[in-house]
């Protein structure tokens, strides 16, 4: 081991690709906004409207899929003796 390097100092590879996923996730759906106000402005031509709503279909999917990652690792966060247990996210969201 090379001085200055101790592992404990090397971020963990899960929260690295977790904070990436967001990062991504941050950015992607900074793009799908920017092609629904370009849409709702009415000012691009047919071929244009339908180019930017196709791109926003792939990037409404990798959103999706993020936030599928997302739930499941909240699904095991909160999974307890192998049942789900489910908490409101503040208390104003309590039935």
């Amino acid at each position: 081991m090379s001085e200055g390097t101790h592992p404990a100092a090397a971020p963990d590879a899960k929260d690295s690709a977790s904070a990436d996923a967001l990062g991504n996730f941050e950015n992607t759906l900074d793009a799908l906004e920017a092609l629904v106000e370009q849409l709702e402005s009415g000012d691009l031509s047919l071929e244009a409207a339908l180019g930017a709503f196709e791109q926003g279909i792939a990037l409404t999917r990798q959103c999706q899929k993020v936030l599928s990652v997302a739930e499941q690792r909240v699904r095991v966060l909160l999974e307890e003796d192998g049942a789900l247990r489910t908490e409101p996210l503040s208390p104003s969201d309590a039935p």
